[in-house]
Parts: structure tokens; sequence; C-alpha cells
């Protein structure tokens, strides 16, 4: 999924299968780039130096491993097994920046960084049957230009990205404006959901099932999972500002007043 096939400007999203044997070899060009481990095992080598990332069964059998990749980075990918990864991306800033530390201007100088399952967020956040748990992988005060990634659990039968929010609008610090992607996964083939966009102009709602993509340009995405399995997303969003910042449904805002969290909650536990 490239910015010229969604009709925006910035996130770039793909899920990549590599089989052992069979390495995988890129670059990251212009773009700043998050490798997500959803299953296998894998070694990540960039300039001679090489990370291990996983094992990871399944995303609902651990917590994630990621590496950040920083625009100019070429890097090659050895399955040790099966391996599915998910490949965000984002055009990192153009223009230059003030670089605090030399005391001097100049683009600030990203690195690679491998991001551990320890090293990764944990959040129980809502309450009742809008429960889910949030597992941050790069958060806003991570050392990057405009990439935001996160992983979500939602428990069978509840509600997530509630009550309805929206990120469409540039006006700090209530709301920035974010592109943003929504890859599910399910415990099972037949599991599915239903996601809600809508503003003022349109109101759509598409059932989800294991593998799908919704991409999230402007207006409310609550999602909801059906009764029977846990649901998983990733998000991948990217702007103009390092913030997540969004504002609510008005007419639902109310609701954030949360019950007790749902007691399945966490789905998948975080390290120690």
């Amino acid at each position: 999924m490239t910015p010229a096939r969604a009709g925006w400007r910035f996130v770039h999203f793909a899920v990549r299968h590599i089989a052992p044997g069979k390495p995988w070899a890129g670059s990251t060009g212009v773009e700043e780039c998050c490798l997500v481990l959803l299953a296998g095992h894998c070694r990540v080598t960039v300039d001679g130096r090489a990370a291990m990332l996983g094992p990871r069964k399944s995303v609902f059998a651990g917590y994630p491993h990621a590496i950040y990749l920083p625009p100019r980075t070429a890097f090659r990918v050895e399955a040790e097994a099966h391996t599915e990864l998910a490949d965000g991306r984002a055009p990192a800033f153009a223009k230059a920046t003030a670089d605090k530390t030399a005391g001097k201007a100049g683009r600030t100088k990203r690195e690679v960084k491998v991001i551990t399952p320890d090293q990764c967020g944990f959040e129980i956040r809502g309450g009742g049957n809008a429960t889910r748990q949030i597992v941050d992988i790069i958060r806003p005060d991570f050392p990057a230009d405009r990439l935001l990634v996160c992983e979500v659990y939602t428990p069978a039968g509840n509600w997530s990205s509630y009550p309805p929010h929206k990120h469409d609008v540039d006006r700090p610090p209530g709301e920035v404006k974010l592109e943003e992607i929504y890859y599910y996964r399910f415990e099972h083939p037949d599991a599915f959901g239903f996601q809600r966009l809508y503003d003022r102009r349109t109101d759509r709602t598409l059932t989800v099932g294991h593998g799908d993509v919704v991409l999230v340009r402007s207006g409310y995405h609550p999602f909801v999972t059906a009764h029977g399995y846990n649901a998983y997303y990733l998000n991948v969003l990217a702007g103009t500002r390092r913030s997540m910042a969004a504002s609510d449904d008005p007419r639902y805002a109310a609701f954030r007043s949360w019950p007790a969290p749902d007691a399945r909650v966490p789905i998948v536990a975080p390290p120690g």
C-alpha cells in the first residue's frame, strides 16, 4: 500500500513473507521504516551488524520485536523460520532541523534501533466492554521523524478506538492531522469485526477479517469485534507532528467515564 495508491502523503505499508534460505534485501531510500515481527524468527543485518527479531509464534503469543531503520539504510533479512514482517514507512523530513546537541543547524541524524519486547509500552485503556490493550512500539517521544506504531488487542465482543475519535485537523495540542492504517489479525480465520468510518459527509461500516487493511484518511473510526475470538490490529500513523492527539465525537465523549476494566485484559502478558 503506497501513498500514491492510497491517495495520501505519508504512510507506506506492506506485509512481507520471508522463507528460510530466501533472504530479502532492501533499502529505505528517503523513507524511515519500522519492521514489526508478526510471526517467526529472523536476522536483520545493517552495515555488517546483525540483530535478531523473535521468535514470536504469532501476535497472540507474545510481545512484539521490531527494528527502526532510518532513511538511506540498506538492510538484509534472513529468516530462521517462516517469518512475517509488517513493513511501515513514511518519508523523512526534507528540511533541515535544529540540532541542539551540536549547536548548529542540520538534519537530525537518526540511528538504527532494535526495539525489544521489554521496551514496548503497556496500557489498559477504556473499561467494561470497551476495554482494550495498547502496546506502543514507536511512541511520540521515539527519535523518529514521522512514524508512530502501536499494536492493539481487543477482547472478543469488545469495542476499541472508542469513544469514536478523529485526527484529521491540525490544531495542537488537542488534535493533530495523521494518516493511519489498521492492519487486522484474528485468532481464527472465521472471526470478524466491524469498523465504522464517518464524518459530516460520509458514513460507512466495513466488515474486517484476518489480514485486512483499513485506511483512515479522515473522520471517526471506532471498531468492534464479534463475540468468540480476540482481535488484533497494528496501527501505523504518520503526519507532520510527533503527537497522537485526537478529538472525540462530542456525542459520545462522556463515555470516557469508564467502568472497571474487562478482566480478560491483558490478552498478551507484557514481559516480566
